[in-house]
């Protein structure tokens, strides 16, 4: 098969593999569509140290069953699937309560690091467990199921800020998902949604999507406007997109007393907290990885269009234009958002 490997940091070619086969539990997948994820393009360059080379990346994908392995009762040869980018192992504690993104066995499809090494869906089949697997409806674009690890993402962002409905809410970064966590947020029931970025292009993207108020502003400057928009108070919740300590510290300026900044973006490893407002200010601070079984939900917001994700969907390639595109993004290109790569063009 064909499959675009990171041979070493900054180079991708287009080479032949062996297909795999799939083991009892396992189904094999002819891959129809992968995005590029912003963590594969820091993989591409080793920024990230989870993309040790060489290796397959790619993890937001869906395509169709090839073949099953032993044991497989809910698929066959034919059906239409997207599967999770967490492999779960389903037995531990936390696999147990529902808590598959804390596995611990955690593994992620298109990543290597020091404990594992499992390629990912820019190649033609891949393998996976059958119980990271979800049907997609007919009528679903591959494209569009390509789009479902980002938004299940957002939705769980969401859902560990235990809205109740009718919260004012703050998104800060208009990136994918940011932009996937406005659009959740409102399908939660929140009555005003605000996002902020220092790209203008995004915020007009946003604004079309759905937000209440756009602000070209960070830092102090956009702290000051939620206050002034919000009487002093601050929003409900604040959702951070980027990961950094000047977004972080925003948000915690930016919410009420008592409020929730659920943190979501990790650009950075490490940042500093103004403690002493957090704890004086009685603020949570909630930490969202990942997914834990938002895969149907996010299927069916995007069916329902109540999530749109086509004005977020830049390109569909092939393979062979991979190395192209990971150059412009790596590059941070202007107006680039998602680009989706389909391996059957490559044929």
């Amino acid at each position: 098969m064909k499959a675009l490997l990171l041979s070493s940091y900054n180079h991708l070619e287009l080479t032949e593999m062996d297909r795999p086969t799939p083991g009892s539990g396992e189904l094999l997948i002819e891959v129809a569509a992968c995005g590029i994820c912003g963590s594969d393009v820091h993989g591409f360059d080793g920024s990230t140290g989870r993309r040790i080379p060489p290796i397959v990346m790619g993890h937001e994908a869906a395509g169709l069953v090839t073949a099953v392995g032993a044991g497989v009762t809910d698929y066959k040869q034919g059906d239409r699937i997207t599967f999770d980018s967490t492999v779960y192992c389903g037995q531990c504690e936390f696999c147990q309560r529902g808590e598959v993104n804390l596995c611990n066995n955690r593994q992620v499809i298109g990543v290597s690091c020091g404990e594992y090494r499992r390629h990912g869906a820019f190649a033609e089949y891949l393998v996976i467990p059958e119980r990271i697997a979800y049907p997609l409806p007919d009528n679903f674009s591959f494209p569009d199921a390509a789009m479902l690890e980002a938004v299940s993402v957002a939705l769980h962002g969401v859902a560990v800020a235990d809205l109740k409905g009718g919260e004012t809410a703050l998104v800060i970064g208009a990136g994918m998902i940011g932009l996937l966590l406005l659009q959740a947020a409102r399908a939660a029931g929140c009555s005003k949604v605000y996002i902020s970025d220092l790209d203008e292009t995004r915020l007009k993207l946003a604004a079309s999507l759905g937000a209440d108020e756009t602000f070209l502003a960070s830092g102090e400057a956009l702290s000051a406007k939620i206050l002034e928009l919000t009487g002093g108070t601050g929003v409900d919740v604040v959702l951070e997109a980027v990961g950094a300590t000047e977004t972080i510290a925003t948000g915690i300026d930016s919410v009420r007393k008592g409020g929730t900044v659920t943190l979501v973006g990790n650009i950075t490893p490490q940042v500093t907290i103004p403690l002493q407002k957090v704890v004086s200010r009685q603020i949570r601070l909630q930490g969202s990885c990942a997914s834990a079984g938002e895969y149907p939900e996010a299927i069916e917001l995007i069916a329902s269009g109540k999530i749109k994700v086509a004005p977020l969907i830049t390109a569909v390639a092939s393979l062979e234009e991979g190395p192209s595109w990971f150059e412009r993004l790596h590059s941070r290109e202007p107006n680039l958002m998602k680009i989706v790569l389909d391996p059957r063009s490559s044929r």
